[in-house]
This record gives C-alpha cells, structure tokens and sequence, in this order.
C-alpha cells in the first residue's frame, strides 16, 4: 500500500512499462462541487449553496493525504482525481490503459434517506461524468451513480442513461441498509438485466447515514478497524445473493465486488458450500452450489489484493477463487492505497496474466478486444 506513485520518482528509463495494454476497473475521477451544482435541479442548487451538499459521511480518519496519494493533486490546485491530465501522465498513458472504468467520489449519497435529493445528485453525477470525463477520452467508460436506497428510482436512472455504449456497469456502496440480496432491490436487478450492465458493489459508507454499522458487533473507533472488517459485509451480501436467489431470478446478472480484498474469497466459498449442503431443504431454489453461482455470476477487483506467508499459498487461493475466469485488475488510483499496474501483483503466467489485466473486463463490459498486442 502506498501514498505515492513509486514508478513516477524512478528515471524515466527505469521505470516499468507494460508492453501489454490493460483494463483499469477502478479509476476514482473527482468533480467538484462548483462544477457539479449546475447540473442539479434549481431547488437543490440554492440549498446546496447555503448547507453545502448535507450528506453524512466522514467518521473516521483515513490515509495518505485525505485518502489521496500525495502526488496525485493538480499544482494549480483542486482535488486529487480532477485533473484529466494529470491522470493521463501519470496513470493513464504511463502504464498503457486501454480503457479505464470511471468509479467516482459520489457514494455518500447513498446514506441519505431523502430519496428525491439522492436521486437528483445521482442524475447530476451521472450527466456531469459524461459531459466533463467521457467525450473528453475515449479510453474512458462510465459508472451508473443510482439512489439504490429507492429501488424504482434506482431503475429509471438506469433506464435514463444505462443504454449509452460509454456507460458500462451501475455502482453502489457497500454501505447498505438491507444486504443486496432481498428482493427489495429487485427493480434495480430488473433494470441492469434489460441493459446489460453489471451490478458493482464498491467498499465505502459502511455505518454511515441510513447504513447499517460497519460491523456484526457495532460500530468501531478507527479507520483500520472499518477497513477490515469490509469483507465481512461484502460476504454478506454475496451470500445474499445466493441465498435469496437473485441469480434465478435473474440469470443473466452479473455482480462485481470490489477493493474488499481478494484472497478471503476461498475460504469463504468453502464455507456457504459446506453450510448449503446441509441446510439447502430451506433455500430449494438454491439449484447449484454456491461456488458455482459465484463463479457464473461473480467477478472480483484485485485492488487491495492480500499478501501472504508464501508464493505457494498465494498460488492456491487464486486457483480456489476461479482468478483465471474471476479476478480483474484494477489500481484505486488516485487514492492512498493506489495499485501501480506494474507492482500489484507478482509475475504470474502470460495466460492468467492476460485473463486479470484484460479479458475478464473486457468480457464482462463487452470492450473491444486489445488493440496493442506484444509480450
């Protein structure tokens, strides 16, 4: 983990470079407030003005510089991730980006229960990343911002702008007030079928607002304790998903978990296979292992992977994962904990390195395939 792009301080002709191109499926842009107000209804641009956005979120102390690399703010000034520029030098251009998945700064408004103002600010960040990030690079794809706290809402935002060919997947928090798995969101599901959009879960706004708390035992003192204990709520919802059958009713879905780890995936999986072999008289419609529908349905970002005691180990739980069908690559750039392509993970064979850094995204968001081949 690192709150600086390490490649950027060493000499030009030392830094790595991949001959390879790839797909980025966490690229974090930042718009600011000013530039995103127009694009609210009236109303809430005067609100807005006077209270400022309202929104609770902020518990906890994070890391880096504002859970931002030190290096990644423009010198004339702004937020990390506002600058297109900036981004093209040092992440885009540098490590040789295909197509990198835009995913945003906007997720406290999912802890929001005025569901009108959530649906308005989802609009806006929506219309704002077209007009301001994607007809400005064509490497660029969109994220479908939704306010899932208001499912039929949700359902024609994405009905709105989830036909455009730039707009690729819908995203929400993992911060939720019902585990994504109750039918309660089924319009929203309904909505991503009939457009083909993947369903992505990104860890944030856990415990804040209208969310349950970030943890089984309660809510918690420190950033490091929320952190780790992400995974446990992202399990939770994968286990939703199985449990109360989203994926029968829904067969075509697909869901991408993201920056909640990777490895504890395994044993995880061991486990629901376990439980649903003596318990599946409660869930009949459960027609298939869970591991099954997890690797059918479930797709995994790389960012923050974890590092174990041995290559072997490391080794095995991929394999337990399904990586070679499952796991994408992304980076979390500009954010303090950013995955530099070149030094996420270690050197693994061309085939699997091939499926993480590109096939699997482009499969899933129906990209084109590498234009820039060479090994």
């Amino acid at each position: 983990m690192q709150t600086t792009n390490t490649d950027t301080k060493l000499p030009a002709d030392k830094r790595p470079k991949l001959k390879r191109s790839i797909i980025d499926c966490d690229i974090h842009q930042s718009t600011g407030i000013d530039i995103l107000k127009p694009y609210l209804p009236r109303a809430y641009q005067e609100l807005v003005k006077l209270y400022g956005l309202a929104l609770p979120s902020g518990m906890h102390f994070n890391g880096g510089l504002g859970g931002r690399m030190v290096d990644a703010f423009p010198e004339e000034g702004g937020s990390a991730g506002s600058d297109l520029d900036l981004m093209r030098k040092q992440h885009l251009d540098r490590y040789n980006i295909e197509y990198g998945i835009l995913t945003g700064e906007g997720y406290a408004v999912h802890t929001t229960i005025n569901y009108d103002y959530a649906a308005a600010l989802c609009s806006a960040i929506n219309d704002c990343t077209i007009d301001h990030w994607l007809s400005r690079d064509s490497r660029l794809r969109g994220s479908v911002f939704i306010p899932k706290q208001e499912p039929n809402l949700s359902a024609k935002e994405i009905d709105r702008v989830g036909g455009r060919s730039d707009m690729v997947q819908v995203i929400v928090s993992n911060g939720a007030t019902l585990p994504y798995g109750n039918r309660y969101y089924d319009p929203i599901y309904a909505a991503c079928v009939r457009h083909n959009l993947p369903f992505t879960i990104h860890v944030g706004l856990e415990g804040e607002g209208i969310n349950s708390p970030p943890t089984g035992a309660g809510y918690v003192t420190h950033y490091i304790e929320t952190r780790c204990a992400r995974p446990a709520v992202m399990a939770a919802h994968l286990a939703s998903f199985i449990f109360e059958g989203v994926f029968e009713r829904f067969p075509t879905l697909k869901v991408v978990l993201q920056e909640s780890g990777v490895l504890w995936l395994a044993p995880y999986l061991w486990k629901l296979d376990q439980e649903w072999k003596g318990l599946r008289v409660q869930t009949p419609w459960v027609r298939k292992k869970p591991s099954e529908y997890f690797r059918e349905h479930v797709r995994v970002t790389t960012q923050p992977i974890e590092e174990t005691p041995s290559r072997e180990i490391f080794d095995h739980l991929l394999e337990s994962i399904y990586a070679k069908e499952t796991l994408m690559f992304c980076s979390d750039y500009p954010h303090w904990d950013y995955d530099s392509p070149s030094q996420a993970l270690p050197k693994l064979a061309n085939e699997l390195w091939d499926n993480i850094y590109y096939q699997n995204a482009a499969k899933l968001y129906g990209l084109p395939p590498r234009r820039k081949e060479g090994l």
